[in-house]
């Protein structure tokens, strides 16, 4: 299908953000270390420098990290939970465990969005994002990860 016709049509916009083609996003749908408009997830997250790149390099890293830490604190938190809820009086105990189901409900919610962004992110396709991701699971499962497996559970991510 020819699309040359939209590009002459966006070159009079502006590529309609009102500023020139040259600054666009670019989309490549195939690995690369290039970072030329490089977009991470959102228009509004644009690569124009390397200053820029570093501090997104680093961002990532901290992103991928903090799902280690989100897996790491719902962990904890049912544990807690199970450990709560054998001194909870018998009377008690299905509000206390519905109570704690509707928590773990949404902490696994949290867990599979986070993950959903971070898979979107490895999609960029882009080498040094890639690495980023990889290096923040890396460091997130050094602090957080003490008390689990190594395999995964989650096939997203």
């Amino acid at each position: 299908m020819d699309h040359s016709h939209h590009m002459n049509s966006m070159e009079g916009h502006g590529g309609h953000g009102g500023g020139n083609m040259d600054d666009m996003c670019s989309m490549s749908m195939l690995f690369t270390w290039d970072t030329t408009n490089l977009c991470i997830v959102f228009r509004q997250w644009h690569i124009r420098s390397n200053t820029s790149l570093v501090l997104s390099l680093i961002a990532v890293v901290l992103i991928g990290m903090g799902y280690e830490a989100l897996r790491s604190v719902s962990r904890n938190y049912e544990a807690s939970l199970a450990k709560r809820l054998e001194t909870v009086p018998r009377q008690n105990r299905d509000d206390f465990s519905k109570r704690g189901h509707l928590i773990k409900a949404l902490l696994y919610a949290f867990q599979n969005f986070y993950a959903f962004m971070l898979m979107l992110v490895f999609m960029t396709y882009n080498g040094w994002v890639m690495v980023a991701v990889s290096a923040g699971a890396f460091f997130g499962y050094l602090l957080f990860g003490h008390s689990t497996s190594a395999t995964k559970d989650n096939a997203c991510h």
